[in-house]
């Protein structure tokens, strides 16, 4: 495995952790925005050490990092809306076209060669994904068109995101263009609180430490896969490897999913049936990627 596949392995890793640990907070009434702020100021706290590796100020193309940092800041507005006004069971696999709609952004544009065995790849991948984000027949959905909209939208944004970084970065060098770009998403990210509930004051104080946990895994575990597309590129096979976070997530909930309180262990065998075929089609993505 090569050195960037290999970092978006471990990054994917980190992300099933690192959401593991904030499903706590959910018990907690913490509410998804106050969640997103925190977890945000944390991620754009742990890219500023990258000034440390130095580049190249470019002032003509300053709209570039605002771009960049709109389309993030996009995808995750578009994201916790859809997990706050409609269902995150069908959000979830929605948002995992964002593994296609990277393949496709990159042939449509011309950025980089897509080999054949990377379409196949992306759309395995993609449908492993669904598979494993099933959760059982547990009620109506709500809100089901405006969900499929809203996730629809945020894996665009989240996609354009990922070639982006991958396209313009190597300009700025690792030291100049992600700091400035997350740093930026970050203070967008004060528009979370408009839409909290509650003031970050009320945050009960048992949920703090799940909460700066699990938001510094993410933070970090960003910064090795947002990096690695910086750097590398290679967006389109990252991601399919990246997308194993939904296997890793499922893993991790039946190993040690009692002890932060989840309770997606005890679900039925229709549910694991599904998430065993998809952990094959993720499996063999992967395998993809890698021959």
């Amino acid at each position: 495995m090569s050195l960037p596949l290999l970092f978006a392995l471990f990054a994917a890793v980190a992300y099933a952790s690192g959401a593991l640990l904030l499903k706590r907070v959910g018990d907690f009434g913490v509410g998804v925005w106050r969640t997103a702020f925190v977890a945000n100021a944390i991620c754009g706290l742990c890219f500023q050490p990258l000034l440390l590796l130095g580049g190249e100020w470019q002032p003509a193309l300053w709209w570039q990092p605002v771009v960049v940092a709109g389309f993030f800041f996009a995808g995750q507005w578009c994201t916790f809306l859809a997990f706050d006004r409609g269902d995150v069971s069908v959000a979830t696999p929605v948002l995992g076209i964002k593994v296609l709609l990277v393949t496709v952004i990159v042939a449509v544009a011309g950025t980089a060669a897509v080999p054949g065995r990377l379409w196949i790849a992306a759309a395995l991948a993609t449908a492993g994904i669904a598979l494993l984000n099933r959760r059982g027949r547990g009620g109506a959905h709500r809100h089901v068109g405006f969900t499929i909209v809203l996730a629809t939208l945020a894996a665009a944004a989240y996609a354009c995101f990922d070639v982006l970084v991958q396209t313009w970065s190597p300009r700025w060098g690792l030291g100049r263009f992600l700091p400035l770009t997350i740093g930026l998403s970050g203070l967008l990210s004060f528009i979370f609180l408009l839409r909290a509930r509650a003031p970050l004051r009320a945050i009960p104080r048992p949920a703090w430490p799940w909460l700066i946990g699990g938001s510094a895994v993410l933070g970090l575990q960003s910064l090795l896969f947002v990096s690695t597309l910086a750097h590398w590129g290679q967006a389109p096979a990252a991601n399919v490897v990246y997308a194993s976070r939904g296997l890793w997530a499922v893993l991790l909930v039946w190993l040690v999913g009692h002890w932060v309180g989840s309770r997606e262990q005890h679900l039925g065998r229709d549910v694991l049936v599904g998430r065993l075929a998809g952990a094959g089609l993720m499996m063999s993505a992967i395998g993809l990627v890698l021959g």
